[in-house]
Formats: structure tokens, sequence, C-alpha cells
């Protein structure tokens, strides 16, 4: 007797739940993109476009401000990521192992999440004000300051930093808790009965079995961080920092296709950005992959 073997592939009644979810998909997210394709070749108005072959690309990847883009949205991705998921890593375990009231304090560190960036933004424009700031007032405290974070053009990234790496706190720690305590608790028994210490237990146990996690937690977030502009927008009340100094690939991107009306050059440098967050994307699963084979 043969065995039934369901296939979702060969069943039409699943393509037909399907569609709905297909057609959003092809609309909102495919079609965009063919069209933006499309677009990045030509130039002038979006009712009478010229073909303009390649030279939108040429023009966007020898502009000084994409390299600037480009560079500050890597720095803040390679700086935020790595952090915050650090910190939510120490926070998540602290909250799991030894706070009372497990559940309230999830509530709270969530609560950001839910949070307007743009409200959180103006929060942040005032606590990090040179002159009436509470930040700088701690500062002053020990000594240091005042620290200008909104109109030195030296400290907007740091500025965008600190934001981006409290702003991704939340979604970061309630996803690690759930991955925490789907863990079999029978591992830290036996772990404790051979005298392992929590050290060893975190590195034998706990962090081997969130290396999933870990990997959609590092993926997510770096394709986010690649395309960082809200967070801008907020701090530095819709500029880009003081002489655009805190320019994002995003915001560049924005700027070329609603302040200057050069759709093509926009749309190419949004091309351009598709094509790294790919790529990056694609090598850095290929690393997580090796990681968590050993």
């Amino acid at each position: 007797m043969n065995r039934f073997k369901y296939s979702a592939e060969n069943a039409p009644k699943a393509w037909f739940f399907l569609i709905p979810a297909l057609a959003i998909i092809i609309i909102f997210n495919v079609v965009p993109l063919i069209r933006t394709f499309y677009m990045s070749f030509y130039r002038g108005s979006l009712t009478n476009p010229q073909f303009n072959d390649i030279q939108n690309y040429i023009t966007v990847l020898t502009d000084t401000k994409f390299h600037t883009a480009i560079k500050n949205t890597s720095i803040y991705a390679f700086v935020v990521v790595p952090v915050a998921l650090a910190l939510s890593l120490l926070i998540a375990i602290t909250i799991h192992e030894k706070i009372k009231y497990k559940d309230f304090f999830e509530t709270i560190f969530f609560i950001p999440y839910l949070t307007s960036m743009i409200a959180v933004g103006v929060v942040f424009r005032f606590l990090l004000n040179g002159d009436y700031g509470i930040v700088n007032f701690v500062l002053g405290l020990i000594g240091i300051g005042p620290i200008d974070f909104l109109n030195n053009p030296s400290m907007a990234i740091t500025t965008i930093i600190i934001f981006g790496v409290w702003s991704g706190l939340a979604f970061n720690i309630i996803i690690l808790l759930s991955g925490i305590k789907s863990i079999n608790t029978d591992y830290y028994k036996v772990a404790d009965m051979f005298g392992a210490t929590k050290v060893e237990q975190f590195r034998k146990i706990t962090l081997p079995q969130l290396i999933p996690i870990i990997t959609f937690l590092l993926t997510v977030n770096f394709i986010s961080s690649f395309k960082v502009y809200t967070q801008v927008f907020a701090i530095f009340n819709g500029k880009a920092g003081i002489a655009d100094s805190a320019t994002t690939a995003v915001f560049y991107i924005y700027n070329k296709f609603y302040v200057q009306n050069r759709y093509g050059e926009g749309m190419a440098a949004a091309l351009i950005l598709f094509v790294l967050i790919l790529l990056f994307t694609m090598v850095q699963r290929m690393i997580m992959k090796k990681v968590a084979q050993r």
C-alpha cells in the first residue's frame, strides 16, 4: 500500500488560499521593484521620461554625497546591530534569571517598540539638547561635557547610533526572551549536577540554542539598519543633521526623488542599495550557517 504524501505544490486548493497573499506581494513588492529598475535608466519627469542608458548609475556611483551616505549607513549598521544585540541578550538573560515579575518587565521593555519613532525622536531631542538636556546634565555631574549631540556635525553619527541602539532593544529582547524560555531546563539541571558555572552554561547551552534566533535577528536588524531613515528624520527634525552630516542611503534616495526631482538617479541609488543589502545578507547567512554547524 502506497503511503500518501502531501505536497502543497500539487494541491490546487492550497494555491487558491495563497492568491490573496501572493497578490499583495506582487502588487506592493514585485511591481515596484520592476518599476524602480525601469525608472533607473530614464531621466526627466515622471510623465515625460527620456532614456538615459546607465548614466544615472554612473552619476550616483561617482557622487561624493552617495559615498558619504553609504559610509554613514555602514558605520551605523556595523555598530548598532552588534551592540544592540549584545545588550538585548544581556538584558533578556537578566530578566529571565534574576528578576521577579518577569511579565511586567517584558511589557515595559516592549512598549518602546509600539511607540511612534517620531514621538520618541522628539523626546530624544530634549534629552540630548546641549543647553538643558538631562544627558548633558548627568555628564556634567561627572565632569564631562557639555556635548553638542544635535548641532555638531562630528557628533551626528554618534547621536544616531545612540538612538539606534536604544530603539533596537525592545524587539530584540522580546524575541530573545521567547528563545530562552523555549530551551529545555533539563540541560541546565544536568549542567548543575556536573558543577558547570553560569558562564559555562551560557557558552555551552544557552548560546548554541539561540544561534537560529540570533541569525534571524542579525539578518532582520542589518537589513533595517541599511534602510535607516526614520531615526535620522526624527532625531534631527526632518533633516540629515547639520550640513547633511548624518545622511544615510535612504535619506540620499529621498532627497534625489522628492527634493531634487531627479527620479532616475534616485531609483538608480535605490537599486544599488538593494544589491548591496542582498549581497551582504547572502554573505551573512553563509557565515552564520558555518558557525551553526560547528
